[in-house]
């Protein structure tokens, strides 16, 4: 489990629990400082951490319940009106996940930031989902929020129930 992963179900300082959250999916410190040394932006942050591949255990079960809130952005294939760049959509999904970690309640952040028409999506197995929508959710524990993950659809905050 990496940082980022353990964090959220931790009782950690906010301070840290940001610092931590910069650092995206790996949990690196050293790589957080570099990003914000470098020329790449926030939302170019976002995207890189947003498209790592995630790995699920093998012992992953077969079934899993899982949420979700979806942002989308006007480069999809299918948009279904939104007007956001990628990396807006992006930096939206995580400030939907920042809200979550904070304590604020599922619902009242879905109503806030969602695009999806549900946000409960039931019991699923990973062969029925995408590639990285599926290895995101199916790699996290019961209760768990994943990071921002983008599929064909959007970015989307996952939580396994």
């Amino acid at each position: 489990m990496t940082l980022v992963e353990g964090w959220a179900r931790s009782s950690l300082p906010l301070a840290l629990a940001s610092l931590l959250l910069a650092c995206g999916p790996s949990g690196s410190a050293s790589r957080a400082a570099s990003a914000a040394s470098s020329s790449s932006s926030a939302g170019e942050q976002c995207l890189a951490d947003a498209r790592a591949e995630r790995h699920p255990p093998a012992s992953a079960p077969d079934r899993i319940s899982v949420r979700h809130i979806l942002v989308r952005h006007r480069e999809l294939t299918r948009p279904d009106g939104a007007t956001r760049t990628p990396e807006e959509a992006c930096l939206r999904a995580l400030e939907a996940l920042e809200r979550l970690q904070a304590g604020t309640d599922w619902s009242a952040v879905v109503a806030q930031y969602s695009d999806a028409k549900t946000d409960d999506l039931g019991e699923v197995s990973r062969d029925l989902l995408s590639p990285a929508f599926g290895n995101a959710a199916f790699e996290l524990a019961s209760g768990e929020l994943s990071y921002v993950v983008e599929t064909d659809r959007g970015f989307h905050v996952i939580l396994r129930k």
